[in-house]
């Protein structure tokens, strides 16, 4: 039997509580943003996944949610919490590898993406929006809610393309 991507419903929670307090309000959309890359990856094969049809690009959607998986990890735990739980995919010599898919599975992958998600949520529980961390990399001062609208931004980007792909793999559209 050949494995299929998990179909998944989505919860458009910030649609239904369109009055909560920024912190819910933030968490919500993140989460929809989240479930919205799963939600087009369901019901495809592994093949259908790691299609990249849309030369010269090489972006696929696997590629996609090893790639968010990485940068949630990055942002969330390593650079906001100080965790130090190294790379998923990456390298210091190829900081792109999430997309070179010749070691990739894709339910392991997606279940590796599902995990980093619940790691970042525990990351981030209980503290605070207003809350400062020193980024690393940056060498500046930066608040988790400037993290949350980062996440954000990146997710609402690669999810155009995952509209783009998946329309080019079988026709499927949809927001």
């Amino acid at each position: 039997m050949v494995w299929t991507a998990p179909e998944i419903d989505r919860v458009l929670q910030p649609l239904s509580e369109p009055t909560a307090d920024e912190r819910a309000l933030t968490e919500a959309w993140l989460d929809l943003q989240r479930e919205t890359l799963l939600w087009k990856c369901g019901g495809l094969t592994e093949e259908q996944l790691r299609l990249r049809c849309v030369e010269p690009s090489n972006l696929c959607l696997l590629g996609l949610v090893r790639h968010m998986a990485e940068v949630e990890r990055d942002w969330f735990r390593t650079r906001f919490a100080g965790e130090t739980p190294g790379y998923l995919y990456c390298t210091d010599e190829n900081m792109s590898a999430e997309f070179d898919l010749d070691g990739a599975d894709a339910e392991r992958d997606l279940a590796t993406y599902r995990r980093e998600i619940e790691l970042c949520r525990r990351a981030t529980s209980g503290r605070a929006l207003d809350e400062v961390y020193l980024d690393p990399r940056r060498g500046v001062e930066m608040s988790l809610r400037w993290v949350y609208q980062a996440m954000l931004v990146e997710y609402a980007r690669h999810n155009g393309h995952a509209d783009l792909l998946r329309e080019r793999i079988d026709g499927a559209t949809g927001h």
